[in-house]
């Protein structure tokens, strides 16, 4: 009696695979209710894939001696847009696979249509669509003035045809947007399931590789903000990209958390315009943007992106609140550094909070993930509380112990030199952090440096 094909289980966040049956909790990751049911292909046996057939190997791979592998450097293409430069670490490398994620309605294929169009003035670029008509994307590139002779546009959800289309065009750049929508007839399951992402972007990346065609594919976000489909994708892929920011805002981030090929956590900033995103050069001063004068609860602090500083305004509000039911509310700040620092407030400054509404904002929509706003974010509490406006020139930055002393961060150089190329008056900076302006006295930019600088050992200097 033939044996009959049962099917695999895959965990939707890591890809980890199982065989026996359904699982209630990872072995790998430790997520629960993750697990969903694929087939399993190995026993269908016969069919390829699409890829596979348009695609063939003409022979196998030799394993080489690392000492006789040749360490030549990456091509790279500029995109022609300096912030997605700038997350990149340089440009597009060529033969890569970029994976760029964002929450629906964000800006991904605004973004995808501007970045065809720039290297559409180069290079051939097919952008295929599976989620717009070729007249609504005729109809967004007119509002957008992308206007390229290289650029075919093609809306197919068929990656037997994408295959077709690459193989006789030979592009030097593919734009697919997005995965999710893509489905290669040869793999069962539907489009955006856990065998088709995976199947699908695996032969993308094969292509890539083989081909030297620089791959670009937009991923779907989830509720959750993780990547839809399984997490193994952002494992494949060169490079990883978020798109972040609040829709009802016109700042859009673009942050980079997987490089193969550059530095990580380097963000990119752009502004939602009637015409397409534009470039922010300088994040600082739009962020900083209408700052109030004379308000109690606002503070300035330094934070580095990657290599970017940058000024961003910090708020907080402390207000009276019935015994047992005072909340702790952030945005842009993490909830459970806010509440340590709230702790030590209490503890090493004797400020009675534990019977208030606490709120912190950071102005913008951006997200501090650096300790180095605690200082920041601690004197604009004590502004709240005691009612007291702190100068608008002054700027603070250094992380916060559970003692009250202030640590020193790191390229406290570079954070003053935003902080001096802004023409703020007074620093608010850690006592370890001497030594950085040392430096600059001996670049002799002390003098040309017009802030105060006042360094901060503890907390408690701050009520002085």
């Amino acid at each position: 009696m033939a044996r009959s094909s049962k099917g695999v289980f895959f965990c939707k966040e890591c890809g980890y695979e199982s065989s026996s049956g359904w699982l209630g909790q990872c072995p790998a990751c430790k997520q629960w209710n993750t697990f969903v049911e694929a087939p399993d292909e190995g026993a269908k046996g016969s069919k390829k894939s699409s890829a596979a057939a348009v695609f063939a190997d003409e022979g196998g791979a030799e394993a080489i001696l690392l000492k006789n592998a040749e360490a030549t450097g990456k091509e790279r293409f500029t995109t022609g847009i300096g912030e997605l430069d700038r997350v990149l670490g340089g440009g597009l490398v060529k033969g890569s696979i970029v994976l760029v994620s964002g929450d629906p309605g964000i800006g991904k294929s605004t973004l995808m249509l501007m970045l065809s169009g720039s290297l559409g003035r180069k290079y051939k670029v097919l952008y295929v669509s599976g989620e717009e008509s070729g007249e609504q994307i005729k109809l967004r590139a007119d509002r957008l003035s992308v206007s390229a002779e290289n650029l075919y546009i093609l809306t197919e959800t068929n990656m037997a045809k994408v295959y077709g289309q690459m193989k006789e065009l030979k592009p030097d750049f593919l734009i697919v947007d997005s995965i999710q929508t893509m489905c290669d007839e040869n793999i069962q399951g539907t489009a955006g399931s856990v065998s088709q992402v995976r199947e699908v972007t695996a032969s993308l990346m094969k292509i890539a590789k083989s081909t030297g065609i620089t791959t670009i594919v937009v991923g779907h976000v989830t509720k959750d903000g993780s990547i839809a489909g399984p997490r193994i994708l952002e494992h494949m892929v060169d490079t990883v990209l978020y798109f972040e920011g609040e829709r009802q805002l016109f700042y859009r981030i673009m942050r980079c958390v997987k490089n193969r090929f550059g530095s990580t956590n380097e963000i990119g900033v752009f502004e939602m315009t009637g015409t397409g995103l534009k470039e922010v050069p300088n994040p600082s001063g739009a962020f900083l943007e209408g700052r109030p004068e004379n308000a109690p609860g606002s503070a300035v602090a330094c934070v580095l992106e990657g290599t970017r500083p940058m000024l961003v305004e910090v708020q907080a509000l402390i207000s009276g609140a019935n015994p047992g039911t005072a909340r702790r509310m952030s945005t842009g700040v993490d909830y459970n550094r806010l509440s340590m620092l709230i702790a030590v407030l209490e503890k090493r400054l004797g400020l009675s909070i534990v019977n208030c509404d606490a709120y912190v904002n950071v102005v913008g929509g951006m997200k501090i993930d650096e300790p180095a706003a605690d200082l920041a974010v601690i004197s604009a509490i004590i502004s709240s509380v005691t009612n007291t406006p702190l100068p608008k020139d002054c700027v603070f930055f250094g992380e916060i112990g559970l003692t009250g002393e202030v640590r020193a961060v790191s390229h406290a150089d570079k954070r003053l030199g935003e902080i001096l190329r802004l023409g703020f008056k007074k620093v608010y900076m850690p006592l370890s952090n001497k030594q950085a302006v040392a430096a600059l006295e001996k670049e002799e930019l002390k003098k040309e440096f017009p802030a105060e600088i006042r360094y901060i050992g503890n907390i408690r200097e701050l009520r002085k």
